[in-house]
């Protein structure tokens, strides 16, 4: 009986955006080689903007941007290399524990 565990990762960063530092905190939905990000970070009232990215050709997009303001939108080439240091790094080691399995 082969048992899959599937890892929670869940981060936070803070990026610079709309020229300040903002905290965007990101939830991993689904295992590691699948599934999309739920994000969320606070806009000038504290009030919190919630959105998902999914990735699509190799590129971390978001998902229903409509709602969202420019400094959101403007900022999805850093959240996809934010998601992508972080997935790099838990990729090799589920990797190893999978061929050791």
């Amino acid at each position: 009986m082969k048992l899959q565990v599937a890892k929670n990762i869940q981060f936070t960063r803070l990026i610079k955006a709309d020229g300040r530092l903002r905290e965007f905190n990101f939830r991993k939905l689904g295992g590691l080689q699948e599934g999309s990000f739920s994000l969320d970070v606070a806009d000038e009232r504290g009030n919190r903007l919630l959105f998902k990215m999914h990735k699509e050709d190799n590129k971390w997009k978001i998902l229903e941007s409509h709602d969202l303001p420019d400094w959101v939108t403007s900022s999805t080439t850093m959240l996809h290399e934010k998601i992508e240091e972080v997935m790099n790094a838990h990729l090799p080691h589920q990797e190893e524990h999978e061929q050791q399995s």
